[in-house]
């Protein structure tokens, strides 16, 4: 495998999920075909991911998929454990929690595994001793089962990712496109053979994990028979998140680029640990010329569709949505609202907002059309939007713009910045592309919905500022380009 030049860890994205961060990694692979790639995918489990959504283009040479909660220890039997091995452990989690600069090779070495194996952290005398000593200087106050068990459950996948860093030795750079189990991955390798790590953060994985965590009704781990109160379930949430704050601070420190995709997810992380002189924006960029010749596609009966484009998943916040078109409707009838996305992730939210839409009387104005090709719906839409909750850089923003869409969007990520402006002084006076809204504010979205519905002036206003914004900042070149000159970086340094 000497041949790849950029091995990417995807954490339950490529080639499984569409959009967002899989579609980012189809971009980069296709664009940069001077490179060989290859994909290292890390699930949850097997069971979670069934087809794989996106054709390998030529130059991906190397695939590879492992699941962080499949490994099942063998041979649960009495044994005693290195004691010497998990005081280093010991050692490890206490320099990170007092926030020390630590080095991954000052505590662990590629044959960690072997010294300590799975069997030996799950059923080992010096596993429980190391437990019960976290426990009493942590929260003994605590059921000591519940603490047991998340301990168990935060750690295992790491014997995983431990494994896999002995073993990947031949690419010439790693990619990360977020911190947590794959910036954690990217950096043993990185740290075990000298191999550049370069860290693309698309939103902060920290801030998405503390949401997923807090939403959660309970934590994925064995209970028993002992149901967890709401004070320790918010101390076990609080694990959870300590565990991915402290390795995401690992990963900035051994990562030889830190990128963004915003001047503001940098500035906060940097906040978050990272060194300054690390860190770089690159924007997203889409292809102007492929999307340019949809704008005379659209015809005038589109204007009044407002479309949202990603996953019917909680962080895209589709119920608020479905709010706003009830209001939306209720003022101009001939609005139509499209959902355009994968429905099968989170079967049962999808099922919730069918509901929703059928409950608040909208089977005919708002419609889920399932994954469609974007060439298809921009042309037939009048406005994008997103509701989300939390994002990035949004893509689809950027190919709305480019195929001639305003676009109203909750405050979240860099969509402030790309429907108001904000890289420059140029960019700010283009003007707006859309409008702006607080996030879950399902009245502020109709109250944009029907200002641009009832405006063709401003629509056509927003959508010259859009065109012209995503001509200017946002192409496929400059994107490229950009990486281009990262990756011949990395790979000079370790020739």
């Amino acid at each position: 495998m000497n041949r790849v030049d950029i091995l990417i860890i995807a954490e339950g994205t490529y080639p499984y999920v569409r959009g967002g961060v899989s579609s980012w990694i189809d971009q980069l692979i296709k664009g940069l075909g001077e490179y060989n790639f290859g994909i290292l995918f890390l699930g949850s489990k097997r069971e979670d991911y069934k087809e794989k959504k996106y054709e390998f283009p030529k130059n991906l040479i190397y695939f590879k998929e492992k699941y962080l909660f499949d490994l099942e220890a063998k041979n649960p039997k009495k044994r005693e454990g290195d004691k010497k091995e998990f005081e280093k452990i010991e050692n490890f989690y206490k320099a990170l929690k007092s926030g020390k600069d630590v080095e991954i090779k000052d505590y662990f070495t590629k044959d960690f595994a072997d010294k300590i194996p799975l069997e030996d952290f799950m059923y080992s005398k010096s596993s429980w001793e190391f437990i019960e000593r976290r426990y009493f200087e942590n929260q003994k106050d605590l059921s000591f089962l519940d603490y047991f068990w998340n301990i168990r459950s935060i750690h295992r996948p790491l014997w995983l990712l431990f494994s896999l860093a002995k073993e990947i030795n031949f690419p010439k750079a790693i990619h990360s496109p977020s911190t947590g189990y794959a910036g954690f991955l990217a950096s043993l390798i990185s740290s075990f053979h000298n191999i550049p790590f370069i860290l693309t953060e698309h939103g902060i994985y920290i801030r998405e994990r503390k949401m997923d965590i807090y939403a959660a009704d309970a934590l994925d781990t064995k209970r028993y028979t002992l149901q967890k109160t709401s004070i320790s379930e918010d101390y076990l949430k609080k694990m959870w998140i300590n565990f991915f704050e402290r390795i995401g601070v690992l990963t900035y420190k051994n990562a030889k680029y830190i990128l963004s995709l915003f001047q503001g997810a940098k500035n906060i992380q940097i906040k978050l640990g990272a060194k300054r002189d690390k860190c770089q924006v690159i924007p997203n960029g889409v292809d102007i010329k492929r999307l340019k010749p949809l704008v005379k596609k659209r015809k005038k009966e589109a204007l009044k569709v407002i479309t949202l484009l990603g996953r019917v998943v909680p962080i895209k916040d589709i119920k608020t949505f479905i709010r706003a078109m009830k209001l939306t409707v209720k003022e101009f009838p001939s609005a139509k609202g499209w959902i355009v996305g994968p429905t099968d992730e989170d079967p049962n939210y999808f099922k919730e907002c069918e509901m929703m839409v059928e409950s608040m009387g909208l089977k005919e104005s708002v419609k889920f059309l399932g994954f469609q090709k974007i060439d298809e719906i921009l042309p037939k839409s009048g406005i994008l939007t997103l509701t989300s909750i939390s994002e990035g850089m949004p893509l689809v923003i950027l190919e709305g713009f480019a195929a001639g869409l305003p676009c109203v969007a909750t405050d979240v990520g860099s969509c402030r910045d790309l429907i108001y402006g904000a890289l420059n002084r140029e960019d700010k006076q283009i003007g707006k592309a859309g409008e702006i809204v607080g996030v879950t504010d399902f009245v502020g979205l109709s109250k944009a919905y029907i200002k641009i519905l009832k405006n063709e002036n401003l629509w056509r206003e927003y959508q010259r500022n859009a065109l012209l914004r995503v001509e200017k900042f946002y192409t496929q070149d400059m994107f490229f380009e950009n990486y281009r000159k990262i990756y011949n970086e990395a790979l000079k340094w370790r020739q």
